[in-house]
């Protein structure tokens, strides 16, 4: 299985949102982190066909996607950020629907959307109607109605935007079990949604792949380095401004705070790992004091 993208290229009215990205991509969670605005959304609905390229070919197993059409799609699966549904619809009506549009033969869908219903964890509620559901809920139906199909490739956009905690981690589990057998590419802003189930991460800015790998090859690109520091906290504002604060704790008086350098910004720092929200700051984010409207 193999989901190949050459000199993909986007343009709404003048604007650049996807500029001439190149990848691979195989069996297995793929990543795709950036702020909002970097062209996530356009580069998924690229992959799902439902946005022409200005420039550029997308190839399923050496075929291109657009050319094949439906027995193209036939293999996909999506979850947007936002899924139309009948609010008055119970949640098994609505993907017996669903499966009705996917081409789900009858006799299968029934069967089909009761496996699904279980692997998503909401077999007790199937005779609820999909406006009573909690917000974490709905996510899960539509997960299951992307899955309805059995796809090679499943798309999920924002898919955990919304959810507590707790909802999160029960996602991040669902999604690590089906790209057991499948290619599955996850676009978010979170990075706890593909620290730890990624087995590659796309970071994209300004609808370009700064880079690609695995967690610890994209942490090895960063240059800088992460200092700990704990200092008064009337000193705190000065280190706010002049460096990327990842994070900062205070109490009795004292600031503790994680931040990126080049070098040490104190005799008493110490220096400890690159996490993957290091990462992320280091291309995405600002010294104190700057603004970016994408954050």
């Amino acid at each position: 299985m193999e989901l190949r993208i050459e000199n993909l290229t986007k343009d709404f009215q003048g604007i650049r949102a996807v500029n001439g990205i190149t990848c691979t991509m195989e069996k297995g969670v793929y990543g795709l982190l950036g702020v909002n605005g970097a062209g996530k959304t356009t580069l998924m609905r690229m992959l799902c066909t439902l946005l022409h390229p200005t420039e550029g070919r997308i190839y399923y197993n050496g075929a291109d996607i657009f050319e094949m059409g439906a027995d193209y799609r036939k293999v996909l699966g999506y979850l947007p950020q936002e899924f139309g549904y009948y609010p008055d619809f119970t949640v098994k009506d609505y993907l017996l629907y669903i499966a009705s549009i996917k081409g789900v033969s009858r006799a299968a869908a029934s069967r089909k959307v009761m496996m699904m219903l279980d692997k998503v964890g909401l077999s007790k509620v199937k005779n609820r109607k999909m406006r009573k559901l909690s917000g974490g809920m709905k996510r899960r139906v539509g997960i299951a109605q992307a899955m309805l199909n059995d796809p090679e490739i499943l798309i999920l956009d924002e898919p955990t935007a919304g959810l507590d905690p707790s909802e999160r981690i029960r996602f991040r589990n669902l999604i690590s079990e089906l790209a057991r057998e499948r290619l599955v590419i996850l676009s978010t802003h979170i990075v706890s949604d593909i620290e730890y189930i990624a087995n590659e991460i796309l970071l994209m800015k300004e609808g370009e792949i700064l880079h690609a790998g695995t967690l610890k090859e994209v942490t090895e690109k960063v240059e800088e380095k992460v200092f700990c520091l704990t200092v008064p906290l009337k000193e705190a504002d000065y280190y706010m401004k002049n460096y990327k604060v990842v994070n900062i704790r205070t109490g009795e008086g004292m600031a503790h705070m994680r931040m990126l350098a080049m070098e040490s910004p104190h005799p008493a720092a110490t220096e400890d790992d690159l996490t993957l929200e290091d990462v992320f700051l280091h291309y995405f984010g600002e010294k104190g004091g700057e603004e970016d409207d994408d954050l």
